[in-house]
């Protein structure tokens, strides 16, 4: 599987075209102006769809979703992709594991090509505030991961070990012993040999793509602890209810999120020897909160989250989802020309006047035009977009929510195409 050469007739190897890539897309973060209109191909299911695989297929045979990556990245050509296998192919290890966070493509009673199905249930109690307060890896071995996949439940019946000292360690080997616990242990060996297949298939094509001078987006993922609050631990329902009844325990809780986020993040990051994290977020937006209980609640700890990785030489990459319009001179308050917002539905007019001279702006590109509209419209669009977010530089080339899986292909192409027209 051999990606075709880079921007073929542009006379320069790979290895420069891989420079000239990364050098237009921190020139852009630096609120400067690069050479042309940067872009990113960040998609999901478009990907294999491309290729005319089903979303089933894709999470599932490695090879193929591989070779459908390479075709998408070869053929349009962006300076920075997102790779395939770490956003698609988990259907076998979710198998394994009886995971029940997620229904997916041809799961559960679902059609081979729908996308993911996120299923919000409260994952923490009132009650357990405290217990994961006090001992948030006790919690997630005791509590959480027993009810995020049915394959864990075994895991409740492990020991206390912050409470198992001295000759209690050896006693405690006996649990291990339980067939319960013997098929929980044999289930997470199976999983990881599945994981690391589909990590080193994974990895193989990013070899192969940077090989052919094209880099990453992104390099790893982090969240808002709000977010992580109410999606996965207390619900949309619970979160919402404890900004009123809980408030000083969603405090507590998110300003232990701050301490805990991070790690992960920062170690993805260097394993995959890049700078950008990604941030989608969900409960910020203008729907579901007033300005008081976002700049309570929601912005304070996000933001020591993105100051806290800036200052370690990381660069934030946060998708605003929904219209945060409202939020725009709030969320200014950060490091200029070391971040990237990524809008979906903001008005990015208002967006550029009032963050231009902050953080660099990537998205604009309507979702209905990519799915609905014609190559023609396509490309007329990204020409007005260059001339009115584009202008002075510090913008990046996007769908408001990536390729929606539904975009004609046409369409993509086009908007990929025009792009390399807009040179400043």
């Amino acid at each position: 599987m051999q990606p075709k050469r880079a921007d073929a007739n542009s006379g320069r190897t790979p290895a420069q075209l891989l420079a000239d890539r990364e050098q237009r897309l921190l020139a852009a973060v630096q609120l400067e102006r690069p050479d042309r209109l940067p872009t990113a191909l960040f998609a999901h299911f478009w990907i294999s769809r491309y290729s005319g695989l089903t979303n089933r297929q894709a999470m599932y045979d490695y090879g193929r979703l591989g070779a459908a990556v390479v075709k998408a990245v070869s053929d349009l050509e962006p300076d920075a992709y997102v790779p395939g296998h770490n956003v698609m192919a988990f259907g076998p290890t979710l198998d394994l594991i009886d995971y029940r966070q997620l229904e997916w493509p041809g799961h559960g009673g679902l059609g081979d090509n729908v996308p993911y199905q996120y299923l919000d249930r409260e994952y923490m109690t009132v009650a357990e505030y405290d217990e994961y307060l006090r001992d948030p890896t006790g919690f997630m071995l005791h509590r959480y991961l027993p009810r995020a996949a049915n394959a864990f439940k075994p895991m409740a019946m492990l020991p206390n070990y912050p409470s198992v000292l001295h000759t209690r360690i050896p006693q405690s080997l006996a649990v291990y012993a339980n067939p319960e616990v013997r098929q929980l242990l044999q289930t997470l060996i199976t999983a990881g040999e599945e994981m690391q297949r589909m990590q080193e298939s994974g990895a193989k094509i990013v070899a192969e793509l940077k090989a052919a001078g094209f880099p990453l987006a992104l390099h790893a993922t982090c969240g808002a602890p709000f977010d992580v609050a109410s999606d996965y631990l207390r619900g949309s329902k619970g979160a919402m209810l404890d900004m009123f009844r809980n408030k000083d325990k969603l405090l507590r809780l998110l300003e232990r999120l701050v301490e805990l986020l991070p790690a992960n993040a920062i170690a993805t990051a260097d394993r995959n020897q890049g700078k950008f994290i990604f941030f989608p977020l969900h409960w910020g937006l203008d729907g579901f909160m007033s300005p008081q209980q976002f700049e309570t609640f929601f912005w304070p700890p996000l933001r020591r989250v993105l100051v806290g990785l800036i200052d370690l030489g990381y660069i934030p990459v946060v998708f605003w989802e929904g219209d945060c319009t409202s939020r725009l001179e709030v969320i200014a308050d950060i490091p200029p020309g070391k971040a990237i917002y990524m809008f979906e539905r903001s008005d990015l007019k208002k967006a550029k006047k009032i963050l231009g001279n902050r953080v660099c702006i990537r998205g604009g590109m309507p979702v209905s035009t990519l799915i609905t509209g014609t190559a023609e419209q396509t490309r007329d669009t990204v020409k007005r977009l260059f001339d009115e977010i584009g202008d002075g530089g510090g913008y990046i080339l996007d769908s408001g929510v990536g390729i929606p899986d539904e975009a004609k292909h046409e369409n993509v192409v086009a908007m990929f195409e025009t792009a390399k027209e807009c040179r400043y």
